[in-house]
């Protein structure tokens, strides 16, 4: 990537070449090869490497970095500029002015980013709640960040969301190996279901029989979020096995859909007659 002006001014391209279908324009007077995939990160890179270089990477922006893909390539890029910069407005870049922690900023990948610990606090307080739990328990299980880190530092923090940040830290367990158990696991608390074991390993006669997403051991009772993967070839009949043997163990098993998250009543009383039956 490259700024234009600085190649016509050097001969390396004309405005007609860099006009034409060779290059493509990913902010004003910032170019790439056509054929280079536009990604999040490379808009990132583009903003903060060559549109603003010395921004640092922030928000959802700074999670890309990190290798957890919080924001799509059309979702405006993320920087903190210090709070006497000047402001220059552009198109797909959110800017904000603030006086960042300088022990939390680092170079990555090119660019000067929020630390990971950092990051996840930051979008802990500054996204909906639901999402902010979400964001946590992906920057914490993908082991970007350590989620008792992240809670030390939102327990300390001051300044904007700094409040806000402390309960999706709390309420975020670094365990879901999805954004829908995570979202599963606050519908079953937030309605008073009893607190499961996530990530629970089902063992009967001395033997391993299967994880489950959610247990409840002393009901053997497991919740399972059915994802899309499970419509992959020959995911159905590991999955009738993997049924039959929790079932020969004793185990009754609720399998959760997308849709059922938008029943929460009706899937709360489903959970709950299993376990006072």
């Amino acid at each position: 990537m490259f700024r234009g002006s600085v190649a016509v001014a050097r001969g390396l391209v004309t405005p007609d070449v860099l006009r034409g279908p060779r290059y493509r324009a990913l902010y004003r007077d910032v170019h790439v090869a056509a054929d280079v995939p536009v990604t999040h990160a490379l808009r990132v890179r583009a903003a903060a490497g060559v549109l603003r270089p010395g921004a640092v990477v922030t928000g959802r922006s700074a999670a890309v970095l990190w290798g957890i893909d919080l924001a799509g390539p059309e979702d405006d890029v993320e920087l903190t500029l210090p709070p006497d910069a000047h402001p220059v407005r552009s198109a797909g870049v959110r800017v904000r002015r603030a006086a960042l922690d300088p022990r939390r900023v680092c170079t990555h990948r090119g660019v000067r980013v929020t630390d990971p610990v950092a990051t996840t606090v930051a979008l802990a307080g500054s996204l909906p709640l639901e999402e902010a739990v979400v964001a946590v328990d992906r920057m914490t299980v993908s082991g970007v960040a350590g989620l008792a880190e992240v809670r030390a530092l939102a327990a300390v923090q001051v300044g904007r969301g700094c409040r806000r940040a402390r309960t999706p830290c709390a309420l975020a367990d670094g365990l879901a190996q999805s954004p829908q158990e995570t979202r599963l696991r606050l519908l079953m608390g937030w309605g008073g279901l009893p607190t499961p074991v996530a990530q629970h390993r089902v063992v009967h006669g001395g033997r391993f029989v299967a994880d489950v997403d959610f247990g409840w051991p002393a009901h053997r009772v497991a919740v399972e979020y059915d994802g899309l993967w499970h419509a992959e070839p020959g995911q159905f009949a590991k999955d009738r096995q993997r049924l039959n043997r929790l079932t020969a163990a004793g185990w009754r098993v609720v399998f959760v859909t997308a849709a059922d998250l938008y029943r929460p009543e009706a899937l709360i009383a489903r959970i709950a007659a299993l376990l006072t039956a």
